[in-house]
């Protein structure tokens, strides 16, 4: 009686439709008087009266109610149930021709803000925007990182407007961290008539051509240009070099003075650039968050000396924080995990005047090495337990009740907490150690707290990579800074304030095998 009530718009009491036309005057009013029931307890009767046999009263049917109802019905459903109903009966199917069903499920679904009936004009409907653009390109939707060898990207396919569209995020001009992410289009697809979806390559400057998507397998796909000719330049390749680091760097090569910075430079471009007719991408998702991390985790843009600004991710894990990169050099790849935060190991750092002194910001930070190698080996002969306790007994344990609130990302870096991050207080004063080079001077003069972290070292081409101590600075909730101790350098990171749609991980375990699968292609 309940659900057959529910379906046909009426009151839980009142009955469907169909048993109050058989009824008389005085039942109708009689049963108008009565008094509303559980919900639950007509559910019950109901399924009783079912199996009573014959005898009991005839259930109202979906297929007896006005069409406008069940437009209203179809139209809450997911899109993906659609087909299977249309497959029940002609009336359904008719019905489900509805363009205002499915204008809402590509609103509710997808986000589609755009008047959809303008689509009306070109003879495109909404259900062929939904079937054959929306839910057909629906697995690139998201966050993806090219493979573009060591230097990777940042690619977030979104839906805008009657397009897909798929936009690579570059950093802000080196070294201006603070300043927003840059965006250019590298792919577009849309529904200009009935039979299927247009995808058009946006790369080089004459304007959208003919391209192709291909999803390879589950959270990977591939572009490919069929008219790469629209990439060239009439001025040659000098053209587009120069073209090209008026974008990338914002200045021209007589600019920068830097005879291994031009260098950098001039190898980026040969590599990036042949990879401007096939791409193949990898899906990242962002970092979970939960109400014990140190800061909110999420992308940052940082500097990395000649190399430029870059995209880390930092994300927590328990005791640890980690910085993994989302472009990268060929130093150090895109994918690999530039710093690692110890949150059990707290830095107090000198007063203003001993910082300057870098030996004594170096003695300091050599000090909790070697306590951290003691817990090492005491974890190893002893278990867990031992090395816990010895933890305990540090000077500056993370357990201890923070002074100041704060966190510190890192060159490439991340950072996690141990303890809730704290919202208020001053800090304490801030500046780098003389001798240390940063590339950005604009750094906070004051920081939350410090921590103990490594951050990833090699040579060119990624040969004899290693881990070297250095300092993890939280300065706020949106920046943080690492100085690398061997290195003599300090990098500076600035959160990247984006929205991203279908990014988050399905779950933890999901995130952290993603991380696993961007290093492993460049290990």
């Amino acid at each position: 009686m309940a659900v057959c009530a529910r379906l046909c718009g009426v009151g839980p009491s009142r009955g469907c439709r169909r048993r109050q036309q058989r009824r008389g005057p005085a039942e109708t009013a009689a049963a108008d008087s009565e008094p509303d029931t559980d919900p639950e307890e007509e559910l019950i009767e109901a399924g009783s009266a079912a199996l009573a046999g014959p005898s009991s009263p005839p259930r109202c049917s979906l297929l007896e109610l006005p069409p406008e109802l069940l437009v209203e019905i179809f139209a809450s459903l997911p899109g993906t149930d659609l087909p299977s109903l249309a497959q029940v009966c002609t009336k359904f199917r008719r019905i489900l021709h509805t363009d205002t069903i499915w204008r809402r499920r590509c609103r509710e679904e997808y986000g589609v803000c755009e008047n959809l009936r303008k689509l009306e004009i070109t003879g495109v409907s909404c259900r062929d925007v939904y079937a054959k653009l929306l839910h057909r390109y629906r697995h690139i939707l998201g966050l993806w990182q090219p493979d573009i060898g060591p230097y990777g990207g940042l690619l977030n396919v979104v839906v805008d407007g009657l397009f897909i569209i798929g936009w690579m995020y570059l950093p802000p001009h080196d070294p201006h961290v603070d300043d927003p992410m840059r965006f250019k289009p590298l792919f577009r697809i849309h529904l200009m008539e009935r039979k299927s979806a247009t995808v058009e390559c946006m790369y080089g400057h004459r304007g959208p051509h003919n391209g192709h998507v291909q999803i390879v397998k589950k959270d990977e796909f591939s572009t490919k240009c069929n008219q790469t000719d629209h990439h060239r330049m009439s001025g040659g390749r000098q053209e587009e070099f120069r073209t090209w680091l008026r974008e990338e760097w914002g200045r021209t090569l007589e600019d920068i003075f830097h005879e291994h910075m031009q260098e950098l430079i001039l190898m980026k471009f040969i590599y990036t650039s042949q990879y401007d007719n096939c791409l193949t991408y990898r899906r990242i998702y962002l970092p979970p968050s939960r109400p014990d991390d140190l800061i909110r985790p999420g992308l940052f843009k940082g500097t990395y000396g000649s190399h430029g600004l870059e995209i880390v991710m930092l994300s927590f894990h328990g005791k640890h924080a980690r910085g993994t990169k989302i472009t990268g050099d060929p130093n150090i790849p895109a994918g690999q995990q530039t710093v690692e935060i110890d949150l059990r190991h707290r830095i107090q750092l000198p007063d203003a005047e001993s910082l300057h002194d870098f030996n004594e910001l170096s003695r300091v930070v050599l000090e909790v090495r070697e306590q951290v190698r003691q817990e090492q080996e005491k974890e190893q002969e002893g278990g867990p337990e031992d090395a816990e306790g010895l933890g305990r007994q540090s000077p500056q344990p993370c357990e201890e009740p923070p002074a100041e609130p704060a966190q510190a990302p890192g060159d490439g870096g991340a950072a996690a907490a141990a303890e809730p991050p704290a919202q208020s207080g001053q800090g304490q004063p801030f500046v780098l150690p003389v001798g240390v080079s940063s590339r950005n001077e604009d750094y906070p003069r004051t920081c939350r707290m410090c921590f103990y972290g490594t951050g990833l070292i090699a040579g060119h081409g990624f040969t004899s990579p290693e881990r070297t101590p250095g300092v993890f600075v939280l300065f706020d909730e949106d920046r943080f800074g690492f100085i690398w101790l061997e290195l003599k350098s300090f990098s500076l990171y600035s959160r990247v304030q984006a929205a991203f749609r279908n990014a988050d991980a399905p779950s933890p375990q999901a995130f952290e095998e993603m991380l696993k699968n961007i290093q492993s292609f460049t290990s």
